[in-house]
């Protein structure tokens, strides 16, 4: 009996050791209570340390988020009224400070280890000097390599070392429905990360670029994000966010962002060139709709309309008339107006290409050089 107490006893310490252990060390494997302040609260299993929580875009923000930097630009304002001293000036029209420098906000993306950098032509338009701040508070300050208004882009450049890149994606393979994050420094906040999903994609006809071919998104873009990174769940840049739709100033759920495929056509020819060089036949073209249909006899139902042909133009002098369905460039379907002019936008000067037309219902195949496209002026 004395022998079977004994075990007993040593059986019950070693259990009792064991429990003081696990409790003071883990005590939610216990599901232990504890006491705080006399409110008993439950605690959950803390994070091991790395540990990436089920659906978290923590891996994405980590990998693009240093590639993406804050823009401060600084712009003169018109000069000071010539009579801004004179006592009965500055009594009827008050004290005016025209000449004090605008400061401006925007975002950017790192995209070379040689200090390349993408924005929007709008963050750095009319700067007099542009600073640039790294996500390890850096700061450089940028030289302007060029800008293309007709796409609303902008190439900086800043000479610093160890510069974290961003991996360009595939904006040609993005879906919708597709998760995104949009990372940028809004209102001067600090860089901020938001995320949302394709919410569409080849957004054309809004009057913000010349040549615009959107991905549109729900993550929250605002004032300050403008040049800034739309990334995958991956953290590879596929866009670079310009515009939002927006009645109050602030973010109301429907942003747009420049694809990549645009934006490094307009980096390599910018940085070969010193500017972009886009193809131009010499063409007014339409919407297909059932009204111009009815008009010009077409059955077809996909297409563009060519509703203009410049006298002596490429397009002119290959046979193109008013009237005309476009159907395709060099072999590639052209299904709207946004998506012809990306196809003659990126044809080379000089360059000879089938265009696919239906004239009267009959299909015809015609043959035009493109020329260097005219600088016009950006609508605003």
């Amino acid at each position: 009996m004395k022998r079977q107490w004994l075990l007993f006893s040593q059986v019950v310490t070693v259990l009792v050791a064991i429990w003081f252990v696990v409790g003071t060390l883990k005590p939610e494997w216990l599901n232990r209570r504890v006491p705080i302040s006399g409110v008993t609260l439950l605690e959950a299993a803390p994070n091991v340390a790395g540990t990436v929580m089920p659906g978290s875009f923590s891996p994405a923000a980590k990998v693009a988020s240093p590639a993406v930097v804050s823009i401060a630009t600084t712009q003169a304002n018109a000069p000071a009224h010539p009579f801004q001293n004179d006592p009965w000036f500055r009594f009827f029209y008050g004290d005016r400070e025209d000449d004090t420098p605008q400061q401006g906000l925007g975002s950017g993306v790192i995209v070379s280890p040689e200090g390349y950098i993408l924005t929007n032509n709008h963050v750095i338009e009319g700067a007099q000097e542009i600073e640039v701040t790294l996500s390890d508070s850096r700061h450089a300050t940028a030289q302007v390599i060029g800008a293309d208004p007709d796409t609303d882009l902008a190439i900086l450049r800043i000479n610093l070392d160890r510069l974290p890149v961003i991996a360009l994606g595939n904006s040609d393979t993005a879906q919708v429905g597709d998760r995104v994050l949009a990372i940028g420094n809004p209102f001067g906040v600090g860089q901020t990360v938001t995320s949302g999903i394709v919410s569409a994609l080849g957004r054309n006809q809004l009057g913000i670029n010349t040549f615009e071919n959107f991905i549109q998104t729900d993550a929250a873009i605002n004032p300050g994000n403008s040049g800034g990174a739309l990334v995958d769940v991956n953290g590879n840049l596929i866009g670079i966010n310009t515009a939002i739709y927006s009645r109050s100033g602030g973010n109301m759920g429907i942003g747009f962002a420049i694809p990549v495929s645009t934006a490094r056509q307009v980096l390599e020819g910018i940085v070969r060139d010193g500017q972009v060089t886009r193809g131009w036949v010499g063409i007014e073209p339409s919407e297909l709709t059932p009204e111009l249909a009815e008009t010009f006899g077409l059955k077809q139902t996909n297409g563009v309309v060519i509703t203009g042909v410049l006298q002596n133009g490429p397009a002119a002098n290959a046979g193109l008339r008013p009237g005309d369905l476009l159907l395709a460039v060099a072999g590639q379907p052209v299904k709207n107006v946004g998506e012809l002019l990306t196809r003659i936008a990126a044809l080379t000067p000089g360059e000879n290409v089938k265009l696919e037309v239906v004239r009267r219902n009959q299909n015809l195949t015609l043959n035009v050089t493109a020329v260097q496209r005219p600088k016009t002026k950006v609508p605003r």
